[in-house]
């Protein structure tokens, strides 16, 4: 059970990196503040996830409502699922984002990353909700698609 959970958390995280940052499509762009500069990493990015299996990962970032940062990911490997993140900010490039874990209600993700250039590297963990101890986490990498 562990070993399927911090597997569904590590693919669930590729797919929240991966989706952040696509270029050529700046329209309702959300941009992250870093060292003054302006840096948009809404789009797509794709990549793969490791911790205790390995799979695929895609992460969208788009803006949403009230002009907020909003996404969704997909993971591959075992466990497979999409979802919508919950909550997503960045602190200049570094990015914080969570989700609920799809085969456990549960079980929440927790994704920390960050971005350089068209790449971003991260790790993810699973947690309990309301707790906070990982019961699984492992690594992401992403780049911009």
């Amino acid at each position: 059970m562990r070993r399927a959970l911090a597997i569904c958390a590590a693919v669930l995280m590729i797919g929240v990196v991966c989706t952040a940052q696509q270029p050529g499509n700046n329209a309702g762009a959300i941009p992250a503040q870093a060292g003054g500069a302006s840096t948009d990493y809404t789009g797509t990015w794709t990549g793969t996830w490791e911790g205790g299996g390995t799979g695929g990962f895609v992460l969208t970032l788009a803006k949403a409502e009230g002009n907020k940062l909003g996404g969704r990911v997909s993971v591959t490997g075992e466990p497979t699922y999409e979802t919508t993140l919950k909550t997503v900010s960045f602190d200049g490039n570094k990015m914080t984002a969570t989700y609920d874990f799809p085969p456990d209600p549960k079980i929440g993700i927790v994704l920390t990353a960050t971005f350089e250039g068209d790449s971003a590297k991260g790790t993810w963990a699973a947690r309990e909700s309301g707790g906070t101890t990982d019961v699984a986490s492992g690594t992401w990498t992403v780049k911009r698609k």
